[in-house]
């Protein structure tokens, strides 16, 4: 029979129409029992083939372990790095390109832009040569103590890898991890041109780069409203990007939320968590929903303690979340195919439409 992946593709190239690619998996399934068909709202993402995906994906942690444990001893952190984003390149050669294993193709991408990354801004830094064995490989856990300079240099060779890296293997996380790079390349940039901005100029920065990733998420999705080509893939990790980027700089530029939150601004957390919640079931993309949790929590738990309940704070409050969590999950459908109706319809039919049949 024909993969899924393969019905997938053709479709995305053109070869088949969508409606073709269905009545062909109607075959594939004829004689068994009846079950649901896949609807855009599940939100489905091709992450994992198979448990060989995980056993690869295991092997790949162990032998990369190995290669830059060697590489450190014999050449310091700058081979170490590059040995590593070398080897990641070369198995991705086989795993990706060839086998086309989805779970190891992301954490081969993962690896390789993380030593790119890395390998660049030692190979950039001042004083970067000689290493020793004994000096550490991990100079760049703390970002905050990198030169502006040294960070926009090497996060800007970061996405010309991975621009590379995508031409060469098209595995759908890439572009989000080149925008992530991007966004270190701006934010290197203006800490490099303006080293006394205030904290909130650097919020409302991240906030900006942050739409913007969104920005392009919804224009792969709008392109695909049916999910069933590779855009999607790429939709969903530019989401899972864009999400806490907004979140992060909005709420916790706008509302002191790393001490005491006072009851009214707990309110407004809430409300922007309500909003951020219209938002993420409009346009079917969960990553708004958990990345506002943390926040909703936060104001939940100042509200319930407000209401004198501090004996059962915390426990209410994941009550109340876990409620709102599953009650959304439950009605997701309806209430959308409801929102849908109220929002233009030259964005509507651009969108997922759901699917109401129990």
């Amino acid at each position: 029979m024909v993969a899924s992946e393969i019905l997938a593709r053709g479709v995305e190239r053109g070869i088949i129409t969508a409606e073709q690619a269905e009545r062909l998996r109607a075959l594939e399934t004829a004689g068994e029992p009846p079950e649901l068909p896949a609807s855009p709202d599940d939100e489905q993402l091709r992450f994992i083939g198979g448990f060989s995906d995980i056993f690869v994906t295991i092997g790949l942690a162990m032998f990369l372990g190995a290669v830059g444990y060697f590489a450190l001893s014999s050449n310091g952190p700058l081979g170490m790095w590059i040995a590593v984003a070398v080897t990641a390149w070369l198995l991705a050669e086989f795993f990706t390109r060839r086998r086309r294993m989805a779970l190891p193709s992301i954490v081969l991408l993962i690896v390789f832009a993380w030593a790119a990354f890395a390998a660049s801004a030692i190979l950039l830094g001042p004083g970067a040569t000689p290493y020793s064995s004994s000096q550490s490989a991990w100079p760049l856990f703390a970002l905050g103590a990198i030169q502006p300079s040294m960070l926009t240099g090497a996060a800007f060779l970061t996405v010309l890898l991975t621009a590379l890296h995508y031409w060469r293997f098209q595995v759908p996380i890439t572009i989000a991890a080149g925008c992530g790079a991007l966004l270190l390349t701006v934010v290197g940039l203006v800490s490099g041109l303006f080293p006394q901005l205030p904290h909130g100029a650097y919020s409302a920065l991240i906030l900006a780069c942050g739409l913007a990733i969104f920005g392009l998420a919804m224009r792969f999705d709008m392109t695909d409203p049916e999910r069933l080509t590779r855009r999607t893939d790429i939709a969903f990790w530019l989401h899972l990007l864009a999400a806490p980027l907004i979140v992060h700089s909005f709420i916790g530029g706008v509302f002191d939320v790393g001490s005491k939150l006072e009851p009214k601004p707990a309110v407004a957390v809430v409300a922007v968590f309500l909003a951020l919640s219209f938002v993420a079931v409009l346009i079917d993309r969960r990553a708004l929903l958990v990345s506002g949790l943390v926040y909703a929590g936060g104001a939940f738990w100042t509200l319930i303690r407000q209401a004198g309940l501090s004996d059962i704070t915390t426990p209410l409050t994941i009550l109340i979340l876990g409620a709102f969590v599953l009650l959304l999950s439950a009605g997701w459908k309806p209430l959308r195919a409801g929102i849908l109706k109220l929002a233009p319809l030259a964005l509507t039919r651009r969108l997922p439409q759901p699917t109401l049949s129990v």
